[in-house]
């Protein structure tokens, strides 16, 4: 018996809807290029960033990153409240792609590793999201993708059975622990082949 192909779209933000660019943002405020590489690498690191995706508060990370990097502080306090300046725009294309799809009555979702403290006022910013039914975001839930559990939370929550619904991700571990929990996976490189995967899944016309 053929599967039936998705009716309904979950996506991934950062990085898929709009960029996400840390280093963006501090190279206006740290004018040399090798001090802001190590800036970027070891003070405001991937790892410690994630601690927000995972629903630590600001407020306790930045105090454990300021007693690590004391001569950092200033910049540091900045990460939080200027969060929104790591977004410097749409992933080109994204913002009509989503548009499409509502336009088609496609139910829309996301799945996004995100800070409870950080999404409300970055949500404010983007009203493409006015589109979407339902956002499970990792930092109000404190489970973070490629976690199972998020997957599993995020069908229930969605209404969806396995295989109803196309998940999109721009990180391939994310994508394939999707693909192992009930979602068919598309691993985002850009707006062009997205729109073609969608076109051959009926999502969009040819």
């Amino acid at each position: 018996m053929a599967r039936s192909l998705p009716t309904a779209v979950v996506f991934d933000v950062g990085n898929v809807i709009v960029e996400w660019d840390v280093r963006a943002f501090y190279a206006r405020l740290i004018p040399d290029p090798e001090r802001l590489d190590w800036f970027c690498r070891e003070v405001v690191s991937p790892a410690w960033h994630f601690q927000h995706d995972q629903g630590r508060a600001f407020a306790e990370t930045s105090a454990e990153l300021i007693a690590r990097f004391p001569a950092e502080a200033d910049l540091i306090r900045l990460y939080g409240p200027r969060f929104n300046e790591t977004v410097p725009g749409p992933v080109p294309g994204m913002v009509e792609l989503v548009e499409q799809l509502a336009a088609r009555g496609v139910p829309l979702f996301a799945i996004t590793n995100f800070s409870h403290e950080f999404w409300p006022p970055f949500r404010a910013q983007w009203p493409i999201f006015d589109h979407f039914t339902d956002i499970v975001v990792s930092g109000e839930e404190r489970l973070t993708k490629p976690d199972p559990a998020i997957y599993n939370l995020a069908l229930r929550r969605f209404g969806l059975e396995p295989g109803e619904a196309l998940f999109i991700d721009d990180r391939a571990e994310n994508v394939v622990a999707a693909e192992a929990n009930g979602f068919v996976g598309h691993h985002f490189a850009n707006a062009e082949g997205l729109s073609a995967e969608l076109a051959r899944l009926g999502l969009l016309p040819q």
